[in-house]
This record gives structure tokens, sequence and C-alpha cells, in this order.
């Protein structure tokens, strides 16, 4: 059986700085950002614990293909793509939480 997955974007409050990465499991990824379960990580070192931007897909490959294609953008590209997405660049962990297993 395949798997979904997501893609998603983290930034901080000054929204400075953009991540993008890959999961099949999006509520306990941006968990993991967030309480900085990692610390040494990059999330962790520029306090990206914003979520502000994510896709659903079917399977993992094909987050992972868009992910690719996500990192190679620019970054007004990938501002406007969150500013379609999510006009204020709100907190959308409220909105993930709320999400049936």
């Amino acid at each position: 059986m395949e798997r979904g997955g997501c893609i998603y974007i983290m930034t901080n409050y000054q929204r400075a700085t953009l991540y993008i990465g890959v999961t099949s499991d999006l509520r306990s990824r941006v968990y993991e950002h967030q309480h900085k379960i990692y610390p040494r990580s990059f999330t962790a070192k520029y306090n990206l614990n914003i979520c502000v931007y994510y896709e659903v897909y079917f399977t993992i490959e094909e987050a992972t293909d868009r992910e690719k294609q996500l990192k190679n953008w620019s970054g007004p590209k990938k501002d406007t793509l969150i500013d379609k997405f999510n006009k204020g660049w709100n907190n959308l962990t409220a909105i993930i939480n709320e999400w049936e297993d």
C-alpha cells in the first residue's frame, strides 16, 4: 500500500527564511519543528516554527517531486505561492491539527 505525502513550508516571525520539507505525517513533522525536537536542525537554528503552506499528495513520491520543484524556485516566486494560499501568512498548525488520521 502506498503512503501519501505532504510538502510544507515553515518560516519564522520575521518571514526572513523559508524551509520546504516533505513528510508522510504533516501534523507530527510540524510539531517536531515547533518544539525543536532536533535542536541542531536548520529549522531550529533559524526558529522556523510557523507552517504557512502545505500541499497534500496521494504518494510520497509525488510530494518529493514537488518539493524538489519548489526548492528550485526563486524567493519571490515562493512568496507569491504562499500569498495565494495563505494571504496573511498565518500559522496553519491549528488547521493541520484538526485533520483526521
